[in-house]
């Protein structure tokens, strides 16, 4: 009774091991002692033979292994016969202990990245069923002896195939051209606008993913960071179908700055962790990596406005054609543009702006901000130089903020108007520098009373001049 007790404990370690045989390996490596059962896929009837015995079907798919889904393979060892267990870190290998091609292991990389964790039977079919042929193919008939134990058998490929449902059939044809056309290495790249941005205006970023060929990538996810900056919608953005993505990036300091990470398929799968199940080892591989890329942008505050008017003192009304330098607030050195340039003339001067209008005022536009601005006059318009100093002329000063108009105001205290005024003694007058004249009109009319006066007159000598006859 106990032998046979053994006997049947044996065959069903077995055919445990063969059935994690059958898959390969994945990207999350689950935890040490791990309960092992089937996942998603398809069991498969008839099962390919080994050991002398016939098999019922065949498991295809996924396992649940310490309740994540994984990829297995259960080799034991590294190769049949080599005493040599797998450790994490170690590179997968064919059942055989033979290095995977380089494009082989490409695609087991790719496929376990994008497909991992997929839903569907027919595509966790496919999936072990390519990780196996790849892995497991026999090297010659030989290796398809029915009577090698599951340490040596060779994976049928075209009969497990055959086996496989129509719907998982397609799959495999699907996420093989998937694998050969978007394998790794892949290369990632994040692009600032050319031109500098606005703080507080959003402007499109690129994000671009390329395969091994230099082709875009499809339906990448990449999470992003900023610093400097805001970003327009999510954290997360995943490429279109060329492989790009478009950023809405506000900027809010002067270096805005994106970083994008993202899992890209390593150029090969790695042993992460062997996994003690019964008597079995699972082993699941890395076939990702993390990829980071970032770009570095420039930005500046938007640039401000200058509106300077140019009133008389007194009425408060414009002055127009004045001539006023545009300063910085040493009322010396020139202002500054919004490309950071001086604002100068011809002469290499702060440069000069003339008021015009009823008005009387001056705009200058697109200032760097935040700016001390003055305005300073020239020369005084006609009427008001009494009150001009040429050593402390009239100007007025304020800062310029980004996206404001900053409205400066210079007033001119207008002329004295002459009057005759007391010269300091009684019989002298002094006059004022002005003439005066009467107009043409007037004196006409004086002209006319005069010669009416001496009509009159002379009609009153007549007059009298009879009576007394």
């Amino acid at each position: 009774m106990v032998r046979r007790t053994t006997r049947l404990a044996t065959a069903l370690r077995l055919l445990a091991a063969f059935l994690l045989g059958t898959v390969s390996v994945v990207a999350l490596a689950p935890a040490a002692s791990a309960e092992v059962r089937e996942g998603i896929g398809h069991r498969t009837s008839p099962g390919q033979s080994w050991g002398d015995r016939d098999r019922d079907h065949d498991w295809v798919g996924s396992y649940v292994v310490g309740g994540k889904q994984v990829f297995c393979v259960s080799f034991a060892l590294k190769a049949p016969d080599s005493g040599e267990a797998y450790k994490p870190g170690d590179e997968l290998l064919t059942k055989w202990g033979g290095r995977l091609p380089a494009d082989v292991a490409a695609n087991i990389s790719y496929l376990l990245l994008r497909y991992g964790d997929t839903k569907n039977p027919d595509e966790a079919a496919a999936l072990a069923h390519l990780l196996h042929s790849w892995t497991a193919a026999p090297r010659t008939p030989a290796d398809l002896d029915p009577g090698k134990p599951f340490t040596e058998i060779g994976y049928d490929v075209d009969f497990q195939f055959g086996k496989l449902p129509q719907g998982a059939r397609q799959a495999v044809q699907r996420l093989r051209a998937d694998a050969e056309a978007n394998r790794g290495p892949w290369t990632a790249t994040l692009t600032a606008p050319e031109q500098e941005q606005i703080i507080g205006s959003p402007a499109d970023w690129t994000l671009t993913v390329l395969n091994a060929e230099g082709e875009g990538v499809p339906g990448v996810p990449v999470t992003l960071a900023v610093a400097d900056a805001e970003l327009d919608g999510e954290q997360t953005v995943t490429t279109g179908d060329d492989g790009t993505a478009t950023l809405r990036v506000t900027a809010t300091g002067e270096r805005p700055k994106v970083t994008g990470t993202l899992s890209a398929p390593a150029e090969r799968p790695y042993v992460q962790d062997p996994v003690t199940a019964d008597t079995q080892r699972v082993v699941s591989t890395g076939g990702e990596q993390e990829l980071v890329t970032e770009a570095t942008g420039t930005a500046r505050t938007a640039p401000g406005t200058v509106r300077v008017a140019k009133v008389d003192a007194d009425t408060g009304d414009g002055i127009a054609g004045v001539p006023l330098r545009l300063t910085a607030k040493d009322r010396t050195s020139p202002a500054l543009g919004q490309d950071d340039q001086p604002l100068v003339g011809e002469d290499g001067k702060p440069a000069v702006v003339t008021t015009e209008g009823r008005d009387g005022t001056a705009t200058v536009d697109n200032l760097r901000t935040p700016q001390e601005i003055c305005v300073v006059e020239v020369s005084p318009p006609s009427g008001y130089d009494d009150a001009f100093d040429p050593a402390d002329p009239p100007s007025a000063c304020g800062t310029v903020r980004p996206g404001e108009t900053l409205v400066l105001t210079v007033a001119n205290v207008p002329n004295e108007v002459p009057r005759t005024i007391p010269a300091g003694e009684p019989d002298r007058v002094a006059q004022s520098a002005t003439t005066w004249s009467a107009p043409t009109e007037a004196l006409a009319g004086m002209g006319v009373l005069a010669v009416a006066a001496a009509g009159l007159a002379g009609w009153l000598v007549r007059r009298r001049h009879h009576h007394r006859s």
